[in-house]
């Protein structure tokens, strides 16, 4: 990942940001600015704190909860958040005004978010095209499930390590998409690593007409990949491990048919 010139920061901007210390400027509705599209409690809006160079900027407010996050959603609300979030990703390809369109979700605190409040980004690229530095294999791996909806799979070869999960989709499909990283975000937080992960981030890609969602738990980044751009990944007898609870726990408690 390291062939790709940099997106350029801007701190000046950066330093204004709220922090979750003062109110929340995603509580307070009526305050909101620049707001492009809503649908129940989704607003979809032009970041108000656009700290990258040459970048459109949105952000997807998911729901009035503060402390909502897709492992507390009911999977019908949850539904509905992916399905306008991806519709409105999928409006901003459309325009075909940047290079490359990034969705991507962070969640908790070493997650590289600011806000607790549960969102979502939208960002075009005037520049840069990260998808010519990610291969089809970075979402293969060993197989938790897979039927005529979805499939989900633990990465052999990961984009950072050490444990990414995929979750892979028709287009069409995003009520499966919804309900897969459902399962896979209940498992992370509650499960993953003894129960002690408290952050993840979700990347979407679109790929040979499939939605990709790929879920990495966050803690500390290795400094093997800082430094060199090496990723690390698990023994294939842990990734499996970790696939089988992974799968015990969607059988006993999720509304999907495995």
């Amino acid at each position: 990942m390291f062939g790709e010139k940099p997106l350029v920061f801007n701190p000046q901007v950066a330093s204004k940001k709220p922090t979750n210390k003062q109110s929340c400027p995603f509580c307070e509705r009526e305050g909101l600015e620049n707001i492009i599209a809503t649908k129940e409690d989704c607003i979809w809006l032009t970041n108000k704190y656009a700290t990258l160079q040459k970048t459109e900027q949105t952000l997807i407010i998911e729901s009035k909860k503060h402390l909502g996050d897709i492992s507390n959603y009911s999977v019908l609300e949850n539904r509905k958040i992916f399905s306008f979030a991806v519709s409105k990703w999928f409006e901003m390809i459309a325009l075909k005004k940047y290079k490359n369109v990034l969705m991507y979700k962070n969640h908790g605190p070493l997650s590289g978010g600011s806000l607790r409040h549960p969102h979502m980004q939208i960002v075009g690229l005037e520049d840069n095209e990260p998808y010519k530095q990610i291969q089809w294999e970075n979402f293969k791996g060993i197989q938790v499930a897979q039927t005529k909806q979805f499939e989900i799979n633990i990465s052999q070869n990961p984009l950072v390590g050490f444990c990414e999960f995929n979750v892979i989709v028709d287009t069409t499909d995003v009520n499966s998409l919804a309900d897969g990283v459902k399962s896979v975000v209940e498992y992370v937080l509650q499960d993953y690593f003894h129960g002690k992960c408290d952050s993840y981030n979700l990347f979407f890609y679109l790929l040979d007409g499939k939605i990709i969602c790929k879920i990495i738990p966050r803690f500390v980044v290795s400094p093997y990949y800082l430094g060199y751009g090496l990723a690390q990944v698990n023994d294939d007898v842990r990734l499996r491990e970790i696939s089988t609870e992974l799968l015990t726990k969607m059988n006993g408690k999720s509304s999907i048919a495995i």
